[in-house]
């Protein structure tokens, strides 16, 4: 009975990595990914997806809304979903926790802070980084990249007597402000510019231009699901590199035009308007492989805030070789 019960277990293992990415009767392979919130700022992501970029690599993506980097680390160490689409703080601080099966950065999408200020006085004209003197802000949680990259910016600019409110989650920020709370928050677009439109607050500047480049966003997946679905990873790459690329070279309203059914509440002018903001501070990378240079940064910026307990070696948590085997087979 034991041999047996050891026999039906290794079986049941065995088609783990098969039922949580496997094909389907339309011979697509669904791939799970768990985002941090649900942005124009991932707009390329959408884009492959609308294309038909992912389809075209045998792939169907399944999206669900983490609400946080913390969240969806649960998931990707949970399996619950294939991969993380987050800030790599979160996977670097369960690699410093001496995980067994590492998560690992396989791509990166975004290069900054896709954030803007939104206060509740119109002072654009006039803004500066130390008018948050003694204010309190809604920024992210505590640990989380937008809330260090935030509280690094105010150090840069001299700013001292300032209160990041850390107890509001990610996703509940702007009801919280919407009802009172903080003088300032930050906001990803659509909504930083819908909410501006509709009155309630002014956008006074982009946190991306003040914070420069940082490894913001990035696809991360555990070691054995890359490692049993490489042409998977490969393939989910291909597709975003050329819509990485399109991005790139087209205009808002034509990127606007794929992204509509992602975002059915938002107007149609919203959409296109988020675009422009992020082509405006060069959000998105060109090359998703993450450099050991930006890393290093990321580190001094988690350090800064006192959330790291030691630094991490750039080969433990990102492997480019994934990312640099699609572009050679594009550059053929």
């Amino acid at each position: 009975m034991k041999k047996l019960l050891a026999l039906l277990g290794a079986a049941v293992l065995a088609l783990l990595p098969l039922s949580a990415c496997g094909e389907n009767s339309d011979g697509l392979t669904t791939v799970r990914i768990n985002e941090v919130t649900h942005s124009i700022f991932y707009a390329p992501m959408y884009l492959a997806d609308s294309m038909g970029l992912f389809e075209e690599e045998g792939i169907r993506i399944e999206l669900t809304n983490g609400g946080g980097a913390d969240a969806v680390m649960a998931s990707v160490l949970s399996g619950d979903a294939d991969i993380g689409f987050c800030g790599p703080e979160a996977a670097l601080y369960v690699a410093l926790g001496g995980s067994q099966d590492v998560p690992t950065v396989f791509g990166q999408l975004t290069k900054r802070d896709g954030s803007f200020l939104v206060s509740r006085k119109d002072e654009a004209a006039t803004f500066q980084w130390s008018d948050l003197e003694g204010k309190e802000i809604l920024a992210g949680r505590r640990g989380g990249v937008p809330a260090m990259t935030f509280e690094y910016i105010l150090k840069e600019h001299g700013v001292q007597d300032y209160m990041l409110n850390f107890d509001v989650a990610f996703n509940l920020m702007t009801g919280a402000f919407e009802s009172g709370t903080a003088q300032y928050c930050t906001m990803f677009e659509p909504t930083a510019s819908e909410y501006q439109a509709a009155g309630k607050g002014y956008i006074v500047a982009a946190v991306g231009e003040a914070g420069g480049e940082v490894p913001y966003t990035s696809y991360i997946a555990k070691r054995s699901w890359l490692d049993s679905h490489e042409e998977v990873a490969r393939g989910f790459l291909r597709a975003m590199l050329k819509a990485v690329d399109y991005t790139q070279h087209h205009e808002p309203a034509e990127i606007a035009e794929y992204l509509l059914k992602q975002f059915p509440s938002t107007a149609p002018g919203s959409v296109t308007t988020s675009i422009r903001s992020y082509q405006g501070i060069d959000a998105w990378v060109t090359d998703m492989a993450m450099t050991e240079q930006s890393f290093d940064r990321l580190q001094d910026i988690i350090d800064a805030a006192g959330e790291l307990p030691s630094r991490a070696d750039f080969g433990l948590l990102v492997d480019n070789s994934y990312v640099k085997d699609v572009y050679a087979q594009l550059n053929k």
